[in-house]
């Protein structure tokens, strides 16, 4: 005969089994990377020094090196005009490099709602529809983007769960402890489904960067790409 201990027991080894996998299931068809931008050095890119366009994450990577600084994460950080500029407002260090759209169009960028995830002097890192953003000089970096993937822990209501609009995707959200989580499916999926994880993850803004061109290079998951025709790039960079 069963005692209450084992009885009790064994819904929380299911429980604890199933959360395991769930976690190695996003593990196994996204690459993840959670940032604590007040103890990690978290910049976005456009230029190298000389004035050119990084375009890839093997440049990004080159330019940090000559800098004695190690590459640890990279990943493209929204879109981009034909000439690589920034699609939409685009800030880095402190200085607006591309005004902000608030333009209507075609195209993934113009569903909305739009947003912006920028990030202050102080470490802080915002997520905000386009229509609400206020620029301040605190800003030190901001890239524009859309569509929304979450809003006020809401999935956006334009998504549907059984789109067949399948796409290479990635994008990025924000604990509620200030961390970023950066995001990017290793196949193809919907929406829907890419900002299902960042909910699930306990994001309560989070927004979509891009599509199939996405990249990500992640070293310690061994996760390496350094290709890519890029406009803007995050980077994680640390001391070599």
């Amino acid at each position: 005969m069963l005692s209450k201990h084992k009885y009790f027991l064994y819904p929380l080894l299911l429980l604890l089994f199933l959360s395991c996998k769930e976690k190695i299931q996003d593990e196994k068809n996204f690459v993840i990377y959670q940032v604590d931008p007040k103890k990690q050095d978290i910049k976005l890119y456009w230029k190298n020094s000389q004035n050119e366009i990084l375009k890839s994450i093997n440049n990004l990577k080159n330019d940090a090196e000559s800098e004695n600084k190690k590459l640890i994460f990279a990943m493209n950080g929204g879109m981009f005009e034909p000439d690589n500029s920034p699609k939409g407002l685009y800030i880095e260090n402190f200085k607006t490099l591309k005004p902000i759209d608030t333009l209507q169009g075609s195209g993934n960028f113009y569903l909305q709602p739009n947003g912006i995830f920028y990030m202050t002097k102080n470490h802080q890192p915002k997520i905000t529809e386009t229509k609400k953003y206020k620029h301040n000089s605190d800003i030190q970096y901001a890239t524009q983007s859309g569509p929304m993937l979450l809003i006020d822990g809401k999935m956006n209501p334009i998504f549907q769960k059984d789109s067949k609009n399948l796409n290479i995707r990635n994008g990025v959200g924000i604990l509620e402890n200030g961390e970023i989580i950066f995001a990017m499916s290793k196949k193809e999926v919907n929406f829907y489904t890419l900002a299902q994880l960042f909910q699930e993850m306990g994001c309560k803004n989070a927004l979509y960067l891009d599509g199939y061109v996405s990249r990500a290079y992640l070293p310690e998951k061994n996760w390496v790409q350094t290709d890519g025709d890029f406009g803007v790039i995050i980077g994680v960079t640390e001391p070599q």
